[in-house]
Formats: C-alpha cells, structure tokens, sequence
C-alpha cells in the first residue's frame, strides 16, 4: 500500500473516496486526512469487514490514483 499516494493526493481524491464508500461520513473524511490504515479501519467498522479486505479495499482504491 502506498501510504503517500493516498495522503499526498487526498484533497484531490477526498470526492471520489466518498463516491466509492458511501457509508463513510464527512468526518471519517476528515480525519483520515489521507491516513490509509485510519480508512482501512473505518471500513471494516462501517462495513464489517475482515483487516484483509478492508486493507484490499484501500490498496485497489490507491492504484486507481496512479
């Protein structure tokens, strides 16, 4: 997982991270602040899923800015 992709990009890429994972909220957003394992993490308590597929879930989504 590129960790600075995410954080570097994550003004731009905020809108279509909300767009891919609805459930999350502004604030989630917010404080993420391009964080990956804060995202991941809130994905696996928003959608219940396992570390390993909301980590999945963020390394697909951080290869889509590239």
């Amino acid at each position: 997982m590129n960790k600075d992709t995410i954080a570097g990009k994550w003004n731009q890429v905020k809108g279509k991270a909300q767009a891919k994972w609805g459930d999350l909220t502004d604030d989630d957003f917010d404080v993420a602040e391009g964080n990956a394992e804060y995202l991941s993490g809130k994905l696996q308590e928003r959608y219940g899923w396992n570390r390993e597929r909301a980590d999945q879930e963020v390394r697909d989504f951080s290869q889509t800015l590239n």
